[in-house]
């Protein structure tokens, strides 16, 4: 009676964990993965960040989407309050600047329509090549074949280890390897910037013309004013007479230095610096020497002096010193 009493227990107490366990085995099967998260939309770039930001600070009536390879970008745009204009600015910003940006970009393009030009600020897109570059991954060794316990290494003057040695000396150096990857990838982005920069300073010259300009500057400050160089150098479109570099500046990471650029310029080219910044005025020397080994060009170089603490007169007289470039003849420019 005792024995059916314990077998009976021990049954019911089976019975009773069954279900327990089930539950403990249901709670270590992992969940289903939820519904995949929303994809984010990738982040703008500063540029565009800036454009927005420019929408809503600048009338619309001076906002300008142009079109350039399948992407929109914003321009400012002024016309000359003149009946007779006299013809266009396109001003570049460098690195870092808006189309409205209050250093040189905003003065000028706010000026010269008082004078009879119209006035076109661009907005460049953020460099590919200032973009952190992917580092190449780290080959693993290849696993040693297992020769089996006790069995030696193949000596020096076997076939298979010949083989080996001739492999490894013609192997390329991982250093050399990745400094050659990492060259490739740089020319690559340096000539995908370009096209993409070409292609907007060719929106922009073609809307001038729109516009009825028949004469065209191109401003470029910073460096702006470096692509604006190699525009006109690689390009050399006919609709730009003139060429103005404002404290000019060589990007990091590109295929052509402003200082090679200088000599392949065939339009009449103002290199307009502060002379009171050492660094400006050595870099302008250099471009200056390699100018002089062109022929007949067309390159001057106009010297300013800083301001540091009266940047509106600053600002007036870089004004007054492209203007006067410009248009030599203009009785009201200051000598």
């Amino acid at each position: 009676m005792f024995t059916l009493y314990r077998t009976s227990l021990a049954l019911f107490c089976l019975a009773a964990a069954l279900p327990l366990t089930a539950h403990a085995a249901e709670a270590e099967t992992p969940a289903a993965p939820a519904e995949a998260a929303a994809v984010r939309a990738p982040l703008l770039e500063r540029s565009q960040e800036d454009a927005l930001a420019l929408e809503r600070l600048v009338p619309k009536a001076q906002q300008q989407t142009l079109q350039a390879d399948g992407e929109s970008f914003l321009a400012l745009w002024k016309p000359a309050n003149d009946s007779n204009p006299k013809g266009a600015v396109i001003i570049v910003p460098g690195a870092g600047e808006s189309a409205d940006w209050p250093v040189t970009v905003a003065p000028l393009r706010n000026r010269f329509p008082d004078v009879g030009w119209h006035s076109l600020s661009v907005s460049l897109p953020d460099l590919l090549a200032d973009s952190p570059q992917p580092r190449a991954a780290d080959t693993p060794a290849p696993a040693a074949k297992d020769k089996g316990e006790g069995t030696s290494a193949p000596a020096k003057d076997t076939p298979d280890d010949a083989n080996a040695n001739v492999a490894q000396a013609t192997a390329p150096d991982p250093d050399t390897a990745q400094g050659t990857d990492a060259a490739q990838a740089s020319e690559h982005s340096d000539q995908a910037d370009a096209a993409r920069i070409f292609a907007r300073l060719d929106a922009a010259v073609a809307f001038a013309q729109q516009q009825n300009a028949h004469s065209i500057v191109l401003i470029g400050h910073g460096s702006g004013a470096y692509w604006a160089a190699r525009y006109v150098s690689e390009k050399q479109p006919p609709q730009v007479q003139k060429l103005a570099l404002i404290s000019a500046q060589t990007p990091a990471r590109v295929e052509h230095d402003l200082e090679s650029l200088v000599p392949t310029l065939k339009v009449p080219t103002a290199d307009i610096y502060f002379v009171t910044r050492t660094r400006d005025q050595n870099a302008a020397q250099l471009r200056l020497q390699a100018s002089k080994r062109e022929k007949d060009s067309q390159y001057r170089q106009l010297s300013l002096i800083a301001m540091p603490g009266d940047r509106s007169a600053e600002q007036e007289q870089l004004f007054r010193r492209v203007r006067g470039w410009m248009m030599p003849q203009d009785p009201l420019e200051a000598p």
